[in-house]
């Protein structure tokens, strides 16, 4: 059971992040999501926040929020792999799969060895053929 008020003292953006992650860590993506918007509030240019964010999103099936998300983490740090990698499993599970396409490619061009963005990248080109009207690729 999470009790949501054992931080509910959390006053300052760090303590709502480190409170949001612990949520996020132990599969409570609910309360993570409530004290993560608290901490961007605050700190609305943090990246890290805006990611740990777009995992809550993603886990609660907020696939929309999620990318908007994990987007502003790649406007904030465009070498960031995993918010690449993130972005493209948001955006394919909204139906976005030529964007998805594009983000996972990026983080395997970041990260070659990394079998979870080769997965994503599969993922999305099966996602691309069945768009009536993608282009070959």
């Amino acid at each position: 059971m999470v009790d949501i008020g054992q931080a509910s003292n959390a006053a300052s953006p760090h303590e709502l992040f480190e409170t949001g992650c612990r949520f996020l860590h132990e599969r409570h993506p609910g309360p993570a999501a409530l004290y993560l918007e608290r901490a961007l509030a605050f700190e609305p240019d943090k990246s890290s926040i805006h990611e740990a964010l777009g995992q809550a999103y993603y886990a609660l099936g907020e696939y929309e929020k999620a990318a908007a998300a994990f987007t502003v983490v790649v406007r904030l740090y465009p070498a960031n792999d995993y918010a690449h990698f993130a972005r493209s499993r948001a955006l394919l599970a909204i139906g976005r799969s030529l964007e998805a396409l594009a983000a996972a490619r990026l983080a395997v061009a970041m990260v070659s060895g990394n079998d979870d963005y080769h997965r994503a990248v599969r993922e999305c080109l099966r996602a691309v053929k069945k768009v009536p009207d993608a282009p070959n690729r």
